[in-house]
């Protein structure tokens, strides 16, 4: 197969508030986040990609792929069916699939959207939320089950950036999909973003963007993955113009919710932030303008 378009990444890194919303495995009945260590042992938590991951193709709207259990016991592996195929599953058109097969080399589609962890922006400080079921235990008059867990309220950042000229074609099966369709699928998961959220022990947490910033280049790497930044409730706009080279600039948009952080004139003057539907609106139509012009 010949692909025709022109190398093209879209990338956009986001800023999210998010409050205890990713745990791992726990300790005794302590429920622990999880977290990453780093500077003088400092913690941050983290909402990991494969977390971000299933709450995206859970809210893309879409069928999910079909899926088969192989091999037995220890060894039994849970994969896409042969059957999947990304044009009928964009699912496994964004984030790929491995499919093994014994006596042959299988089939692997590597991941064409790819997510970055959300990691805090705010250290861990310990915090622990005491837990019981006294309203259950009373109805029986008994004594009640006592549990605690980590929690953490604070601004998360991450990234995802996106393969414009790989989605829609897989060489393994011959697919390649209209233009038509790459752009429905890029425009919704876009929307999925703008409103994406996590349900997690009776809570749903909102993890829109309160600040966004990114743009469709002629690069694929991920541009302020490691600038977006807060110090004091204020983005580090110095950060971020320091990586706007002139070809980079050219094609950048911010999107900013105005009343989070306490430098929103600084943004707008220095990035010339929009609103977030505008920010959306903006990668949408740079979507529509790739697609359509190849």
């Amino acid at each position: 197969m010949i692909n025709n378009l022109k190398p093209k990444g879209l990338a956009i890194s986001m800023i999210i508030e998010a409050e205890s919303a990713n745990y791992g495995e726990g300790v005794g009945n302590v429920a622990s986040l999880k977290k990453m260590s780093r500077g003088k042992g400092n913690q941050y938590t983290y909402i990991s990609r494969q977390a971000l991951r299933y709450n995206i193709g859970e809210q893309l709207g879409e069928k999910y792929a079909p899926v088969k259990a192989e091999g037995s016991g220890e060894k039994k592996v849970i994969q896409f069916d042969e059957s999947a195929t990304i044009d009928e599953y964009p699912e496994i058109d964004f984030f790929g699939y491995l499919k093994t097969e014994k006596g042959t080399g299988g089939k692997k589609r590597s991941a064409k959207i790819r997510i970055s962890n959300a990691i805090s922006l705010e250290t861990f400080k310990g915090d622990l939320d005491f837990l019981t079921n006294k309203g259950l235990a009373d109805r029986l008059k008994d004594d009640m089950n006592i549990a605690q867990a980590e929690i953490h309220r604070s601004y998360y950042r991450y990234t995802i950036v996106a393969d414009l000229d790989q989605i829609g074609i897989d060489e393994e099966y011959s697919i390649e999909l209209p233009n038509s369709e790459k752009t429905r699928r890029v425009k919704k998961l876009l929307d999925t973003v703008a409103f994406l959220y996590r349900d997690i022990r009776g809570r749903r947490e909102d993890l829109k963007p309160l600040f966004a910033i990114g743009g469709v280049y002629d690069i694929k790497n991920p541009v302020f993955q490691n600038v977006v930044d807060i110090k004091d409730n204020r983005i580090l706009v110095n950060q971020i113009q320091g990586v706007l080279y002139d070809n980079i600039a050219k094609d950048t948009y911010c999107g900013l919710v105005e009343g989070k952080f306490d430098n929103d004139n600084e943004i707008k003057s220095k990035l010339k932030s929009l609103s977030m539907p505008e920010f959306f609106n903006k990668l949408k139509a740079k979507v529509d303008d790739y697609y359509e012009g190849n």
